[in-house]
């Protein structure tokens, strides 16, 4: 069964009285690209979208027709929209300016190889994370939380939530209230609990969470761009049985030293 967002709140709302209406036409094309994106394994149907948006069915029908239109989605026999072929091909042409993928890919598989654990590369987008890259430890269980592409709320997952709790404490707060909604559909996870976790994280210096898979526990820590700014994290990922209280300080040291590793890459990237 698809899993749909909840319709927004009024913080969250796609319609800004205050808005000029072309800056809201494109508020709310944007944030329909984005709900499909965060969707685009299964689709959405138009009554999912218009559910999800609170936006007038014949609004929401408009905009995805002309996005239909112009290949930046498609929609399959069965009526579900999913991301177009120009989607794709504009995300080719962005991938030189940002090739944050190309470099972690070295200190992922380190992660992925010593520890022998699952490893990803998260980063931010607005108020939500993607999983960006992920590589495959030696053991034998796989504990696959997050494909590559997929889209969470700021917050959920290990890596989610070390870029979440770095950010000013204003900015977290506004995320989160931003996302409250959406997060129930992540094993009932609420705004509060959410918060009190993004307070443990700063008080333990890196994210510590249960998998949304049953059994599972990952850990997370940030990275920062050459400005200092949290934008991404590497996080592993590993059945609980493996990732004990023990163990848990030898995959912190290698976290940071990968981290470290990617953020000395970023700054001689930054001044080439």
């Amino acid at each position: 069964m698809t899993k749909v967002p909840s319709r927004p709140s009024s913080e969250s709302a796609l319609v800004e009285p205050s808005k000029a209406s072309g800056t809201q036409s494109i508020l709310r094309t944007t944030s329909l690209l984005r709900l499909v994106a965060a969707n685009n394994r299964s689709g959405l149907r138009l009554v999912d979208i218009t559910r999800s948006t609170g936006l007038d069915r014949s609004t929401v029908h408009r905009i995805l027709q002309c996005l239909v239109e112009e290949q930046f989605l498609e929609q399959d026999p069965d009526r579900r929209y999913f991301l177009g072929a120009v989607t794709f091909e504009l995300g080719l042409s962005a991938a030189p300016r940002f090739n944050l993928r190309e470099l972690c890919d070295a200190s992922l598989e380190r992660i992925a190889r010593i520890s022998g654990d699952m490893a990803f590369l998260t980063v931010r987008s607005g108020h939500d994370a993607v999983c960006l890259d992920r590589k495959e430890g030696t053991y034998p269980i796989r504990t696959h939380t997050f494909e590559i592409g997929a889209r969470r709320p700021l917050g959920v997952g290990a890596g989610s939530l070390a870029i979440l709790s770095a950010l000013p404490i204003d900015e977290s707060h506004r995320i989160v209230t931003h996302n409250a909604r959406r997060l129930e559909d992540y094993s009932g996870l609420s705004a509060n609990k959410l918060l009190a976790q993004v307070d443990q994280t700063r008080k333990l210096g890196h994210a510590l969470r249960e998998g949304s898979v049953a059994g599972a526990r990952a850990i997370g820590l940030v990275i920062r761009n050459r400005f200092g700014e949290p934008f991404a994290a590497l996080s592993i990922s590993a059945i609980s049985s493996r990732m004990t209280k023990e163990r848990q300080p030898e995959l912190i040291a290698l976290l940071k030293m990968e981290v470290r590793a990617v953020e000395k890459r970023l700054a001689a990237a930054g001044s080439d």
